[in-house]
């Protein structure tokens, strides 16, 4: 995998470890608020979608739920401007949301192929998730707190747990084609289908830490989400933000992936 166009600053590469993804984390937190104004732009526009759904499914709670799931599996993909924002500021290089703009404007497609197919993935959980709910649960699910008390809050196993294996069985897979296929289809030109490959060869080869990182994330996405999603306005761009810099890591160590200047 040598289609590259264009590299990052040279750096020593970095053994991957247990605390990498701190690294990331305050990588990217840098990232933000050196230039905070894409990043907190991107966040607004995918909490302001979240609260849409919110009106929408309020009181189809079956359908809430698993498009809230839906809707985070894709968010990635929305926010993937801001990878170019992280790789300028590491050229020395302040990017504008224009150039984001200019990003998705570029003509090749990938980035908008590989969205579909997030997409189609979220589409698909929602169906699933809504087609449990609405079949297993014993009452009506119609508002948050019939799921709290139907599904999460009753003693026995059964609902909710089948609920939360369905949906890792989803985003494990999705997460593994796409932690790095997506800042691969940013700063090269290989296809999808060989960027999706590299990123389940680098998910294989650190299955810990890879692990450790999609738990991260799930938890500053669950606290974006409790926060009535204010909060996702500074945690989607910072994941963002830290997601480049994971990719930078390891790509450094990636026989496929070139990032030599």
């Amino acid at each position: 995998m040598n289609q590259r166009p264009e590299t990052v600053t040279a750096q020593l590469p970095v053994v991957p470890g247990p605390v990498s993804p701190l690294r990331w984390l305050a990588k990217g937190w840098s990232d933000l608020w050196d230039n905070p104004v894409p990043g907190l732009a991107h966040g607004f526009a995918i909490a302001a979608f979240g609260w849409l759904l919110l009106w929408l499914a309020w009181d189809r709670f079956w359908l809430l739920a698993g498009a809230f799931s839906g809707f985070l599996i894709v968010a990635p993909i929305v926010a993937t401007g801001l990878y170019h924002i992280s790789r300028s500021r590491a050229r020395g290089h302040r990017a504008g949301m224009g150039e984001v703009l200019a990003l998705w404007r570029s003509g090749d497609g990938r980035l908008v192929r590989f969205g579909v197919l997030l997409a189609l993935a979220g589409t698909g959980w929602v169906l699933t998730s809504a087609g449990l709910i609405t079949l297993l649960s014993s009452v009506p699910i119609e508002k948050p707190v019939d799921f709290l008390r139907h599904v999460v809050l009753v003693r026995e196993l059964g609902l909710f747990e089948i609920w939360l294996l369905m949906g890792a069985l989803l985003a494990a897979p999705v997460f593994a084609s796409s932690v790095m296929a997506i800042p691969i289809l940013v700063d090269t030109t290989v296809p999808v289908s060989m960027a999706v490959a590299e990123s389940w060869r680098t998910v294989a080869s650190q299955p810990t830490l890879m692990t450790l990182w999609a738990v991260m994330i799930s938890i500053l996405a669950g606290v974006g989400m409790l926060t009535g999603l204010l909060g996702l306005i500074v945690i989607i761009p910072w994941l963002a933000h830290a997601s480049w810099h994971a990719y930078i890591e390891l790509a450094a160590r990636s026989p496929y992936i070139s990032t030599g200047d």
